[in-house]
């Protein structure tokens, strides 16, 4: 890792410290030959994936792709930084789960709805009208009627 001030090529961990979700690793460096002070972050990257879309068509994962639909989603809804990123490595750390260097888009997709149900009804409800291309109200309300169902049964648990 490059010297941030001086491009020196020799840095030294000083610390790491393991993200209290476990997806990342937080390493504390010190230049060589400066002295200057800097931490970065390492996180598990997802590599030789193919998504096969629907159509059939085969592209590449894209942590950016599979970020900008959950943004999209949770458009005007109140979340944190750290929950977002918490909620992305929820989601890849399933895809990993799956172990195979191939995944359909409605699995993803599928995998995607799990952790948004869970994480924002309205942004899950979103990204379900959307991924399920729900044609009129009545799918819609389907839908919203599972999810009460499911809250009913989780209240009726804990009672």
């Amino acid at each position: 890792m490059r010297c941030q001030v001086c491009n020196h090529k020799d840095t030294k961990v000083v610390d790491s410290r393991i993200s209290t979700d476990g997806a990342s690793v937080r390493r504390r460096r010190e230049c060589e030959k400066c002295s200057f002070r800097f931490s970065t972050l390492e996180e598990v990257e997802l590599m030789d994936l193919t998504v096969v879309k629907r159509n059939g068509q085969r592209e590449n994962y894209s942590r950016e792709k599979l970020s900008k639909g959950l943004l999209k989603a949770l458009e005007k809804r109140s979340y944190t930084e750290a929950s977002f990123h918490k909620l992305v490595h929820k989601v890849e750390r399933d895809i990993q789960k799956k172990r195979r260097g191939e995944l359909t888009a409605l699995e993803l997709g599928e995998i995607v709805m799990k952790h948004l149900r869970t994480f924002d009804k309205v942004a899950y409800i979103r990204f379900a009208s959307v991924y399920r291309s729900f044609e009129d109200v009545n799918k819609f309300e389907e839908e919203l009627n599972k999810l009460l169902k499911k809250k009913k049964t989780k209240r009726k648990k804990k009672k």
